[in-house]
């Protein structure tokens, strides 16, 4: 009788516990809205990267896309005759530009819940209310349930529970299963603020908690982000970005910075250096086949002017030789690069130099690079010329910053003029889509390469489980970050991130009939 006293106590306190536990936040997302930030003395970072013509059309481009994006996935799932949503979704897309809202992703019990909070005038919220409860009956078959502030809609596949509410000047939207708690929460952090009149108010906060979102959504497994947290206010005419990323494995100790002075000077466009991610990148799906063993711990890359090709990396190595061999190896043993060109590369190994032949305009290599403070690999597309002014003190000074883990700076302008000679030709190489010329993406970036200055980035480690991040930036993008979002929008395929082009179909060797020689003509006969 005890034994049973006890498990039906448990069982008891189990069954509370279930029922009254509440969702663990994966994802926390809020923007203060184009219209409150056009009122921040400050919001002229803002209105060179937003609001001129040319980022309107690729903003317009984007909308339009996503307003085609949820019929377009769930086509097989709707009924027949249903539409797909677009004419209904596509104005309220352009509240989520101007209006202030907040987005939570919660987790319960490994089904997610989704809370979106929006402030709207009344007319903008009946037109919320009315596209949003059409677009769902359309969808399901299922008439909405009237509520005294707003409506709901059941259905029986995940999630079953979809709630449209309205409170003072604010529209939340609440969809999850079984339950939904994070109403009440999002619709308190409205009233806590940030109020305008706080010194430099934050115009973009999130928090990401991207290991449990892989556990909820396993797609987003393979890219390994750490829990992260970030914020982007502007003033002084940049945007100036601040975060911290919280790995999920402590960092090992941090190697002295080992830096190929013999190749890398001045002038450069741009510089980047790393180290301490030589594990994560041992781990990461995409590099494993390639990774020499043991992985370098550093890395630097770095740019010149004048010439769109000449990038150039570099990484230190106990023996270049050896690491060259392993290379080598690690490409003939995986050979599913092979199939990502157009045309075939030669790969020769010969000299302390690994080259790849059969690309027009660029002759990419990796080669030894031994100096009298120890040995790299160098690489690039093009060749390096020959050393011109020495390290700029300023930029030792910025290396020998304590716990420097990473440390980028780009002159922006000028590297948008560059980089997508580059990038053009390699989209090409690997049957990739490239960006059209006279596209919104194309002329936005010309619009804001004119504009960008400098970009400076940092990372550093505040302890072995917590990385501080920061950036200052005229666009709060870099070129390579700007050119990525303007070929991802302008691919047909936005919002997913394919640039893939059809394979071209194999030539088949055209057989020609062997031809039989002529026979002679016979001699004349002479007339008798």
């Amino acid at each position: 009788m005890k034994k049973a006293r006890v498990f039906f106590t448990a069982l008891f306190l189990a069954g509370a516990a279930t029922a009254t536990a509440q969702p663990v936040s994966m994802a926390q997302i809020h923007f203060l809205g184009g219209e409150a930030i056009s009122g921040d003395p400050n919001h002229l970072a803002f209105t060179k990267e937003f609001c001129s013509p040319p980022a309107v059309a690729l903003e317009n481009e984007a909308l339009d896309k996503l307003a085609r994006a949820p019929g377009a996935w769930l086509r097989a799932k709707l009924p027949a005759g249903a539409t797909d949503g677009s004419g209904q979704l596509r104005p309220l897309l352009d509240d989520l530009l101007k209006s202030e809202w907040r987005l939570e992703i919660a987790d319960e019990n490994g089904q997610p819940e989704y809370c979106l909070a929006i402030r709207l005038s009344d007319a903008r919220a009946q037109l919320w209310s009315r596209n949003l409860s059409t677009l769902l009956e359309n969808w399901t078959g299922i008439k909405i349930s009237r509520q005294a502030s707003g409506w709901e809609l059941k259905k029986d596949e995940a999630p079953n529970m979809f709630q449209f509410s309205r409170q003072g000047g604010l529209v939340v939207l609440d969809c999850g299963q079984d339950h939904l708690f994070l109403r009440d929460a999002l619709i308190q952090a409205f009233v806590a603020g940030p109020a305008m009149n706080t010194p430099q108010p934050a115009w973009l906060e999130m928090n990401l908690d991207w290991p449990r979102l892989a556990r909820v959504f396993p797609a987003l497994a393979k890219f390994d982000f750490p829990v992260m947290a970030f914020q982007a206010r502007a003033y002084g005419g940049n945007f100036h970005v601040g975060g911290r990323f919280y790995p999920s494995r402590p960092l090992p100790p941090l190697p002295a910075w080992r830096i190929p002075t013999n190749v890398i000077h001045e002038p450069f466009i741009s510089f980047t250096a790393a180290r301490g991610a030589g594990r994560w990148l041992e781990r990461q799906w995409w590099f494993r086949p390639l990774a020499l063993r043991p992985q370098p711990d550093q890395l630097f890359i770095w740019t010149l002017p004048q010439i769109p090709f000449q990038t150039f990396a570099a990484e230190p190595v106990a023996d270049p030789n050896a690491a060259l061999g392993q290379l080598r190896g690690n490409l003939a043993a995986n050979t599913s690069w092979e199939g990502q060109f157009t045309t075939p590369l030669k790969v020769t190994l010969a000299g302390g130099r690994l080259s790849f032949t059969g690309t027009p305009f660029i002759a990419p290599y990796i080669q030894a690079d031994r100096e009298a403070h120890g040995n790299f690999l160098m690489g690039g597309f093009f060749p390096n010329t020959p050393r011109g002014q020495p390290w700029p003190p300023k930029l030792l000074a910025e290396l020998a910053q304590p716990n420097l883990v990473y440390y980028h700076w780009e002159f922006t302008s000028q590297r948008l003029k560059e980089l997508p000679q580059l990038t053009q030709l390699l989209l090409l190489l690997t049957n990739r889509r490239q960006l059209l010329g006279g596209s919104a993406g194309e002329r936005w970036l010309q619009r804001v390469g004119s504009t960008w200055g400098s970009t400076v980035t940092s990372i550093t480690e505040e302890s072995p489980r917590e990385l501080l991040f920061t950036r200052t930036a005229p666009g709060g993008l870099t070129a390579i970050e700007a050119l990525a979002l303007a070929n991802w929008i302008e691919s047909p395929a936005f919002p997913a991130f394919d640039l893939r082009l059809p394979r071209r179909p194999r030539l088949r060797p055209v057989h020609r009939r062997k031809m039989l020689s002529t026979p002679p003509r016979p001699a004349p006969v002479a007339p008798r």
